[in-house]
């Protein structure tokens, strides 16, 4: 194997966001740009010399070609063995089970989740360290930093792999083998819910069901665990086939984005569970029929009913929510003694707290809910974990969500997304926020009064280190809550999401509409941040 070493220039913009790099497809395309930060990530790692990488993406556009530069630099680099998804597709999920199962040094994964794909749209990679979970910031930090001064990187003269035939390549001292992504996956899924149960459900017409593939990675897994293996009808799964640009679609599992199903499930003869996952399979959306759960309250119902599911009836641990989540689950693990951590936004956060065994399920308000089976939040499952639960209770999505509000209150909440927003302007907002923490204490609003005003600071009580700068937090005294954060999984511009939440212990008034309910707490948002007035928005991009 002829290895060189290619003279390159760094670029300055290779900063790892909470989810991995993400840029245009056309940054990544510029001469050297992907391979200095693959280079970057292998120069600050240590010890992988012959050890094992796994491989695979999403599917979306540039995904095949990045797999094939990628499998000549590990090859320059030292590694033994690769792994990759037949296709180059692997979910996120299963990338990281895949690590976890053949213990991996570590993958990569090529992904930007829930963003568009295209020529002119977006692609991403990130790393994922030996657990299966993203690498730390202590990690993604060095990447960084190395990235800002390299001046080469290597590569090998080998041809091409086929990555459709599944089988073991050998060149020279590397071994590459090209899995079946989905086999160890199902696998893994079904050790953890009562397939018997859920395919008697499903087949005698109990259950019937919509998912929405939505053009990305979940469309093989859904087949194969939905249709083959619990007897679902083949057009239970829609938009199934992975297409390097998602249909067209933005593949982002909410009521904007997944037209289709939400058409279907508010409109007349809906199946009894409907639901959604995107570009890279992280990410769920449930419904039934004539309801939308929100992800808080997906994973404060999963919490609840966790017993009921064969993996965890003896009980969880403890239970981890991002801080722009509600804080519906917080009722639960104090209503069952558990503990309750509030994390950063990012799955990173979870991992230590998983692999310490302080918490069994974990959930972010954008979509994403997991447990300690993966280091990853996890779509499908999620899925099942509702498919299950339906199956168990005998009850319909709208009885299980009632039920559950009945028994600890409803957290009314809501999300503002003002996507690619100026970055002038966006860090103006924020840098206007933070003039206003000292002096809103105390100050009262309507009905709402200040009870605290600060920027969100964690410290990990597993290994001390300090996360900083974020969000801004304004609670009230009756427990309401305005969230203002700039997201990091964009590539143009900034997003600026803003969360409101309000509580409603009287079950009279529980369904009241979010946007009603909280329509001044909306006001008292706009009041704050100024979004209207310092960036001519006169509407969130998306409401969820």
């Amino acid at each position: 194997m002829h290895i060189e070493t290619i003279t390159t220039h760094p670029y300055n913009d290779q900063n790892p966001g909470t989810s991995g790099l993400r840029k245009k497809v056309k940054v990544f395309q510029q001469p050297g740009y992907l391979e200095n930060f693959v280079q970057a990530i292998f120069d600050s790692l240590d010890g992988f010399t012959g050890k094992t990488l796994v491989l695979g993406g999403d599917g979306r556009y540039f995904n095949r070609p990045a797999i094939q530069i990628i499998i000549k630099m590990a090859a320059a680099n030292g590694f033994g063995e690769l792994i990759i998804g037949q296709g180059g597709l692997l979910s996120t999920p299963a990338a990281s089970h895949i690590i976890r199962k053949y213990n991996a040094f570590g993958g990569l994964i090529l992904s930007a989740s829930h963003n568009p794909g295209g020529p002119d749209e977006d692609f991403g990679i990130k790393y994922n360290v030996s657990n299966g979970g993203p690498a730390p910031e202590k990690d993604t930090n060095a990447f960084y930093q190395r990235s800002l001064v390299i001046d080469s990187y290597k590569t090998a003269h080998i041809e091409d792999i086929d990555l459709d035939r599944i089988g073991t390549h050998q060149i020279d001292n590397l071994s590459i083998t090209i899995v079946d992504p989905v086999t160890d996956y199902a696998e893994l899924m079904q050790s953890i819910f009562d397939f018997n149960l859920l395919k008697q459900s499903i087949g005698s017409g109990y259950i019937t069901l919509l998912f929405d593939a939505m053009h990305a990675i979940t469309g093989p897994y859904a087949k194969r665990i939905l249709v083959d293996m619990l007897g679902a009808t083949p057009d239970s799964v829609i938009n199934a086939e992975p297409l390097e640009d998602f249909g067209g679609h933005h593949p982002d599992p909410n009521l904007a984005h997944a037209q289709e199903l939400a058409e279907r499930m508010f409109g007349s003869a809906p199946p009894v569970f409907g639901a959604a996952s995107d570009g890279d399979g992280d990410r769920n959306m449930i419904t039934g029929s004539h309801i939308f759960v929100t992800p808080s309250d997906s994973l404060a119902i999963m919490a609840a009913n966790a017993h009921l599911i064969p993996a965890y009836t003896q009980g969880l641990r403890g239970v981890a929510r991002s801080m722009p989540t509600s804080q519906a689950v917080d009722r639960v693990a104090a209503c069952y003694n558990i503990p309750c951590y509030e994390t950063p936004t990012g799955w990173k956060f979870f991992g230590n707290l998983l692999d310490a065994g302080k918490i069994t399920l974990c959930g972010e308000e954008s979509f994403g809910t997991g447990s300690d089976h993966v280091r990853e939040k996890d779509g499908l499952w999620a899925v099942l974990f509702w498919l299950n639960l339906i199956a168990k209770k005998r009850q319909s999505v709208a009885d299980i969500v009632n039920e559950h509000w009945q028994k600890f209150g409803r957290d009314i909440y809501c999300r503002h997304d003002y996507e690619a927003v100026e970055m002038d302007s966006a860090n103006g907002i924020v840098e206007h926020l933070r003039n206003q923490l000292l002096t809103l204490p105390g100050q009262t609003f309507g009905e709402y009064t200040v009870k605290y005003a600060d920027e969100f600071s964690y410290e990990d009580p597993i290994d001390g280190s300090i996360s900083s700068n974020q969000g801004i937090r304004i609670g009230f005294e009756n427990g309401s809550r305005i969230i203002f954060r700039l997201s990091g999984t964009g590539t143009v511009g900034a997003t600026l999401r803003i969360y409101l939440e309000r509580f409603e212990a009287d079950a009279s008034k529980h369904d009241q509409d979010a946007q009603m309910a909280l329509a001044e707490l909306i006001n008292l948002a706009e009041q704050f941040c100024e979004i209207k007035k310092r960036t001519g928005r006169t509407e969130p991009n998306v409401v969820t």
